[in-house]
C-alpha cells in the first residue's frame, strides 16, 4: 500500500475513532453481583503463502464454577496494515467472526490489548466495545507511552496498583497482581470503571500467572491454533 492511500486511511481511522470517543462511558452499565461469563479476546499474525494472516480466540470463563466454559476461535487474511494506534481496524474482522461462533452469552470482554490507556482513548478494548455491545477491559502486557509520561511503579504487594494520569486525566493504572512479577496495565474499555476493571482483573488472577485467567488461555490457544495452521502450509 503506497504513502498516499495510508495517509487517507489515517484520515478515516481517526474520524472513526473521534466520533465514537463521545459514546465511551467510564462507569458501569451492569451490575457487578450479575457477572459471570467473562471472555479473554487475543489475536495472533503469521505469514503463509505470502500474505499476512491473523487468528482470533476467544475463551470464556465462568467465575462461578472457575473454569474454561467455551473457547472459539476464527483465521484468515488481515487486509488492513500495520498502522500504529490503530489495532481495532485490523483485528476487528476476525474478532468479529470469532463472536459470531459463541454460544455463551458473556457478560464482560477482556482484551489482550490496551482501552481507554490510547492516544485517543480508543484502543481495541474501547473501540470493539461498539461491536460487541458488552462492557470491555484492557490487559496490555507492556506500557504505552503516551505523551513522553512514564508510569509509577507499584509497591511489591498483591493488588498494588498506581493510575497513570496523562494532561491531569486517568488514562489507565499500572497493577500489580502478584508478588514478585512484573505490573500489567490495565484499562476500561467502555461501559465500566476503573475500580470494577481491576477488582474484576485481580477475581481472575492465579497462581501461573500475573495475567488475568481469560486473558492468559486466550493467548495460549492463539499460538496452539497458529502452530497448527502453519502445519498445514
Amino acid at each position: 500500500m503506497n504513502n498516499d492511500k495510508i495517509i487517507d486511511l489515517l484520515e478515516k481511522f481517526k474520524s472513526e475513532q473521534k466520533a465514537l470517543l463521545p459514546k465511551v462511558q467510564l462507569k458501569n452499565n451492569f451490575q457487578k453481583e450479575n457477572i459471570r461469563f467473562i471472555a479473554g479476546v487475543d489475536v495472533a499474525y503469521f505469514d503463509m503463502q505470502g500474505k499476512t494472516k491473523g487468528v482470533c480466540c476467544i475463551v470464556v470463563f465462568d467465575l462461578i464454577e472457575k473454569q474454561v466454559i467455551e473457547k472459539v476461535h476464527s483465521h484468515g487474511e488481515i487486509r488492513v496494515p500495520y498502522i500504529p494506534g490503530f489495532l481495532a481496524f485490523r483485528e476487528m474482522p476476525l474478532i468479529k467472526d470469532a463472536v459470531k461462533k459463541l454460544t455463551k452469552q458473556v457478560d464482560i470482554y477482556m482484551f489482550d490489548g490496551n482501552g481507554y490507556l490510547h492516544y485517543r482513548h480508543m484502543g481495541i478494548a474501547t473501540q470493539a466495545s461498539f461491536l460487541l455491545g458488552k462492557p470491555t477491559i484492557g490487559v496490555a502486557k507492556s506500557y504505552l507511552k503516551i505523551n513522553g509520561v512514564d508510569f509509577t511503579m507499584p509497591q511489591n504487594k498483591e493488588n498494588a496498583h498506581t493510575d497513570i494520569i496523562i494532561n491531569n486525566e486517568i488514562y489507565g493504572r499500572v497493577l500489580r497482581t502478584r508478588v514478585n512479577v512484573k505490573p500489567i496495565f490495565i484499562s476500561c474499555g467502555n461501559w465500566i470503571d476503573l475500580d470494577t476493571t481491576t477488582e474484576i482483573v485481580m477475581k481472575l488472577i492465579d497462581k501461573s500467572s500475573r495475567l488475568p485467567i481469560p486473558v492468559r488461555f486466550a493467548d495460549i490457544e492463539t499460538h496452539a491454533i497458529r502452530k497448527k495452521l502453519l502445519i498445514k502450509e
